[in-house]
């Protein structure tokens, strides 16, 4: 079953994401969801909240989402936001172009 994840990073913007992405790519661009390891990605999108930066994701299955966490997390930790949670919810329907 497909889930959205939701996740909000307080006190951050988007020097935090690019160095995320810059890292996930090799230092290559991120204009399709095949230029970072994501397998079971099916959407991406992130911007600006008040007092930080949101992530929202689709993805194919938790396991997908656990497979990622387990690239994702040691970047962020090493850039020192390993904080916060992902809110987690089964998705109903998903669009996509």
């Amino acid at each position: 079953m497909a889930i959205i994840v939701t996740f909000d990073i307080p006190g951050v913007g988007q020097e935090l994401y690019e160095a995320c992405i810059n890292r996930l790519t090799d230092g290559g661009e991120f204009t399709s969801l095949a230029d970072i390891p994501a397998p079971g990605l099916i959407s991406h999108a992130a911007g600006p909240v008040d007092g930080g930066w949101r992530v929202v994701d689709v993805w194919e299955s938790e396991e997908a989402l656990e497979n990622f966490s387990k690239v994702l997390q040691p970047i962020l930790s090493d850039l020192g936001h390993a904080d916060g949670e992902p809110q987690i919810i089964p998705a109903y329907n998903v669009v996509t172009r």
